[in-house]
């Protein structure tokens, strides 16, 4: 007689956990709280889905016990992952850095091909059901596994269902904190340059201490910045923001120049066009409401005509470190992963089943463990669906 199997959670690691134990040929019910699955799968990668990294390693990944993935992501890891999406002709595009994309560049074909597959083996699908009692589950059924996500992305679904789950049969859970997140500033020019890009180098500081610098696009919000740079350091600023400690960031708009080759092209610029203002000098540089703030900043006249070294020099400085008070995070809802979560030290890494209740099993994002942005976490949903998958077969 077959197993019955329910799965919670129709996203990433809920799919492919389906997937595999209905080819073990196990009775698979999946439960969605949505009205339809995998919808932080269709907006990840703005849409395009980076589905997961050729360099997989554990350093890309964050948790208190960061052994914790090394099984499951040797067992199921980028080569495995990409035959079994051949295997159901979804063909990966890997770019030179190691981020894999779907060929056709469309989220939607993961999300679609994924729901098809696993209907064609017989998963049977409960959509806008939201499982409040995990207790009744696991009577119904012989194993429960639980792939509820994290808190992040709240408007798609993402809630601490997982953790209340986790709670019921004594686990403990880390405090969850948002990652891949954009930064709050405090500053009075900031929001002046909402809209405003540009490719530099941020370096973030926890308690006045260099902690690490990322190159990338950076954007200037309304409430503070946003951009790739912005989100690769967001983990650990968020973690620091969560245990109190001072959290700012360095900006270089121009990584190309140093101080001093950047003071001598504005006192050149001066030099060849003297009825250049200062304004029109750094727009040359950098954007319009970049420039602005950056004089706005230095309390410095937009129009001034009188540029000496000592003010060229002033503008170069802060222009290659112009420091912000980071405040806070843009919170769970637009975060595109979440940190914290279920001790890991309390699952089986092997299996992901919990150590405090048989036949209950915890995959994904659910779990103390985040990865970097570029394709990190969803090879976590997967190596974790895919190894607990593997362990209820077995049984």
């Amino acid at each position: 007689m077959a197993k019955k199997i329910a799965i919670i959670g129709g996203g990433a690691s809920g799919l492919l956990c389906a997937i595999f134990c209905a080819k073990a040929r196990a009775d698979v019910t999946l439960f969605e709280q949505n009205n339809k699955c995998a919808k932080k799968i269709l907006v990840s990668g703005n849409g395009r889905c980076n589905i997961t990294n050729k360099n997989l390693h554990v350093n890309d990944f964050f948790s208190q016990n960061p052994e914790f993935i090394t099984y499951a992501i040797h067992s199921f890891g980028f080569k495995e992952f990409e035959k079994f999406a051949a295997s159901i002709g979804l063909i990966l595009d890997v770019l030179d850095d190691g981020r894999a994309y779907p060929l056709s560049n469309e989220a939607k074909s993961v999300a679609k091909l994924f729901e098809e597959y696993a209907r064609s083996l017989g998963v049977v699908f409960h959509t806008e059901e939201k499982i409040t009692d995990i207790q009744k589950l696991l009577h119904k059924y012989e194993n429960v596994v639980v792939a509820t996500g994290s808190r992040a992305a709240s408007h798609l679904g993402g809630n601490a269902d997982a953790e209340e789950f986790a709670k019921t049969f004594g686990h403990t859970i880390s405090e969850a904190y948002p990652s891949l997140v954009q930064l709050h500033l405090s500053s009075k020019t900031a929001h002046k340059m909402s809209g405003a890009k540009i490719n530099g180098e941020v370096t973030l500081l926890i308690n006045h201490q260099k902690e690490t610098s990322i190159s990338g696009d950076i954007l200037f919000t309304n409430y503070g910045v946003s951009g790739f740079a912005i989100l690769d350091i967001s983990q650990r600023a968020s973690q620091a923001l969560l245990a109190y400690e001072a959290v700012s960031i360095s900006i270089n708009l121009l990584p190309a120049f140093t101080a001093q080759k950047l003071s001598a092209h504005i006192l050149h610029v001066k030099k060849n066009i003297s009825e250049f203002t200062l304004l029109d000098i750094l727009v040359g540089l950098v954007p319009l409401k970049i420039a602005n703030g950056i004089l706005q900043d230095l309390h410095v006249d937009a129009q001034t005509k009188n540029i000496d070294t000592k003010l060229s020099k002033k503008i170069a400085n802060l222009m290659l470190n112009w420091r912000f008070e980071v405040t806070d995070t843009h919170g769970f809802r637009h975060a595109e992963v979440s940190g914290g979560g279920i001790n890991t030290d309390e699952i089986d890494p092997k299996t992901f089943e919990s150590k405090k209740k048989k036949n209950l099993y915890f995959i994904g994002e659910c779990l103390d463990v985040v990865g970097r942005r570029g394709g990190y976490n969803f090879a976590f949903a997967w190596a974790s669906a895919y190894t607990a998958a593997k362990a209820i077969s077995a049984d």
